[in-house]
This record gives structure tokens, C-alpha cells and sequence, in this order.
């Protein structure tokens, strides 16, 4: 099997990524990871929307499994298989502010616990490394900014990589307003 990353937004396939979509007899994915790599599945493709997570471990060899972003920041890159990376949502935000990737901490609250998700970021801010939180619907800018220095720095970026895309920054004490459900947030020094 294979695990193709499809980049966090339209038009950032990488090459490898289109040679394995393009090669694909079998392919699962999320609406949203079919519609980025749309441009590269070719007629007569078996396409699946993945309806149960917990049986893409079973899936046939052959089988090629888009995961939005890459892989293997908060994706798929827990199955087996060979994984191609794509160009994820931490990478386009860290290139919109400028950021060096290499002050990057990583966290997922997308489905996961927030409080902890809170508490790993303020530790990771007084730390002086730059926050990058993958978020969901339900997590509370508010509740993070209240626990981070008044002075950090905070930024909502929402469509990454889309037509409508939205980087906003502010500070803790006034943090930028959450407008869309597909939204990460990076947070510290910057």
C-alpha cells in the first residue's frame, strides 16, 4: 500500500505524489484528499471515500491512500506501507510568517484532548519554541492565549493553501478572531 500525502491545499501535488496517484488502479481517500488529487487520478481509477478509518489496515496491496497535507504530521502515516510526503499545513503557515521550520513544536488538538493540547503549548512557548497547533472546530483560541505570555505572538491561519486563505496575527492579549473550521494556530515568538 501506498500513503500519498496530496499537500494541504489545491495545486501542491509534488511530482511523486502525481506519479503514484497517476499509476493508482485503487485509490481511498476523504472528499476533500480526492478533490486535491482530482488533477491526477486518471480514467477508470477505483475511487473510494474512506468510510471506516479502522479497516484501511486491510486494504489490498496495491492500494494507494491519499491523506491530506503529509502523511506523517497528524495523516496516515501510521499504515503500512510506503509514504509520500506532500506539502503540509505546517510548512505553508511557517512559509507565510517567515518562520524557520527548525523552531517548529508540533500539536495536534484536532480530535484530541484540548486542555493537554493548552498545556503542551504553553510549555513549548516558554521553551521559545514556535507553537504549531493543528486545531478543530471546537478549540478555544481564547483558553490558549489566557495561558501564554501577554506579549506571544499569535497567528490563525485558515484554508492553507486555498483561494480564500487567511493568515492573521496578533498577541496573546489580543489574539486574532477564529472565522472558518479549518484553521491551525502558531503561537510564540516570531
Amino acid at each position: 500500500m501506498k500513503i500519498v500525502g496530496v499537500g494541504c491545499g489545491p495545486g501542491m501535488l509534488t511530482a511523486e505524489a502525481v506519479a503514484a496517484i497517476e499509476a493508482a488502479t485503487l485509490i481511498y481517500g476523504s472528499p476533500r484528499a480526492i478533490a486535491l488529487a482530482r488533477v491526477a487520478i486518471r480514467p477508470g481509477c477505483e475511487v473510494h471515500d474512506i468510510e471506516d478509518y479502522g479497516a484501511l489496515r486491510s486494504l489490498p496491496e496495491h492500494a494507494v491512500v491519499l491523506s491530506t497535507g503529509d502523511p506523517m504530521l497528524a495523516g496516515l502515516g501510521y499504515l503500512p506501507g510506503e509514504v509520500v510526503p506532500g506539502v503540509s499545513s505546517l510548512q505553508v503557515a511557517f512559509a507565510r510568517l517567515k518562520v524557520p521550520l527548525v523552531r517548529a513544536a508540533a500539536i495536534s488538538a484536532h480530535g484530541r484532548d484540548h486542555v493537554r493540547a493548552i498545556a503542551d503549548a504553553r510549555e513549548e512557548v516558554l521553551r521559545g519554541r514556535v507553537v504549531f497547533l493543528i486545531a478543530d472546530p471546537a478549540f478555544d483560541l481564547g483558553a490558549l492565549a489566557a495561558v501564554l505570555p501577554p506579549e506571544a505572538r499569535v497567528a490563525v491561519c485558515e484554508d492553507l493553501g486555498y483561494p480564500e486563505e487567511r493568515v492573521a496575527v496578533g498577541t496573546a492579549a489580543t489574539p486574532p478572531e477564529v472565522r472558518k473550521d479549518l484553521f491551525v494556530v502558531v503561537a510564540g515568538e516570531f
